[in-house]
C-alpha cells in the first residue's frame, strides 16, 4: 500500500511539474502609445519639467479621456520613455492601461514623482529605434502603434533620423511630433535649436511619418499644456492634424 501510495503521488507531482497554462491572449486596446521624451543636454530643467507636467496633466484632461472612451474598447495603453544621445533611453513608466479618470490620474502621478533619467545629446533615431522595440513588449494587442516624440532641437547623435523613421513606418508604426521651441539659440550650436526653416519643419521632414502625422508646436510655457492635449486626441481619435 506504501509503495503503491509513493507510485500515485510521483505521478501526480510529475503531472503538475508537467503542467503548462494556456497562454492568456494580450487584451485589446484601441491604441499603443509610446510618448518618447527629449532628455538631452539642451533641455534645461525648465523644459523638462514642462514634459512631465504637461504630459501628466495631459493624460488626466477631460478632452483626451473623452477621446480614450470613443473608442471602440474605451482604452488605450501608453508607455513613458526618456532618451538622449546613442544609446541612451530608459522606460520610465512601463506599459499602462488608460481606461478612465483613476487610471490616468496615477499615470500622471507617477511620473511627476520620477527622477530625470539622462543628460546627454540628441539622438531622435536612438529614441525612435528604442520605442520601436518596445511594442513587441507590450502586455496589449492593437492596430494601431504611435510613437509620440517631444524635442527642443535637431538629431545629433547616433544614425540618420530619416532612417529610422522610415524603418519604423514600414512596421506600420506612426511618428507624431512636439517641436519645443526655444526662444534664443544654443551658443555653441544654434542650428540645433534654431535650423533653417524651423525646428517645426524639421521635424516635418525628417521625424514624422505614417498615415495622418503631424507636428505640433509648443511656444511658450502657456501654450505647451494645450499642445499635448491638442496632439493626445487627435493621436487617440486617429483623426491627425491639417
Amino acid at each position: 500500500m506504501r509503495r503503491l501510495l509513493r507510485t500515485v503521488l510521483a505521478a501526480f507531482i510529475v503531472c503538475i511539474a508537467s503542467f503548462t497554462p494556456p497562454a492568456r491572449a494580450a487584451e485589446p486596446v484601441d491604441l499603443l502609445l509610446i510618448l518618447a521624451a527629449d532628455v538631452s543636454r539642451s533641455v534645461n530643467s525648465q523644459k523638462f519639467q514642462l514634459q512631465r507636467s504637461g504630459y501628466a496633466a495631459a493624460i488626466s484632461d477631460r478632452r483626451v479621456l473623452d477621446a480614450i472612451t470613443a473608442g471602440r474598447h474605451k482604452r488605450i495603453a501608453v508607455q513613458f520613455i526618456e532618451w538622449s544621445g546613442y544609446g541612451n533611453h530608459q522606460v520610465v513608466i512601463d506599459w499602462t492601461l488608460i481606461d478612465g479618470p483613476k487610471t490616468a490620474q496615477s499615470f500622471g502621478d507617477r511620473l511627476l514623482e520620477l527622477p530625470r533619467t539622462y543628460a546627454d545629446r540628441t539622438s531622435i533615431s536612438g529614441g525612435i529605434d528604442f520605442a520601436v522595440t518596445q511594442f513587441a513588449r507590450a502586455p496589449f494587442t492593437s492596430e494601431r502603434r504611435t510613437i509620440d516624440v517631444s524635442a527642443d532641437g535637431t538629431n545629433n547623435s547616433g544614425r540618420d533620423v530619416t532612417k529610422a523613421r522610415d524603418d519604423a513606418n514600414n512596421q506600420d508604426i506612426t511618428i507624431n511630433a512636439l517641436a519645443i521651441l526655444s526662444d534664443t539659440p544654443l551658443p555653441w550650436n544654434p542650428e540645433h535649436t534654431h535650423p533653417p526653416g524651423g525646428l517645426a519643419n524639421y521635424f516635418r521632414e525628417n521625424v514624422i511619418g505614417g498615415p495622418g502625422a503631424f507636428v505640433v508646436e509648443a511656444k511658450d510655457f502657456n501654450s505647451f499644456g494645450q499642445a499635448i492635449i491638442k496632439k493626445m486626441v487627435a493621436e487617440i481619435a486617429d483623426a491627425g492634424l491639417q
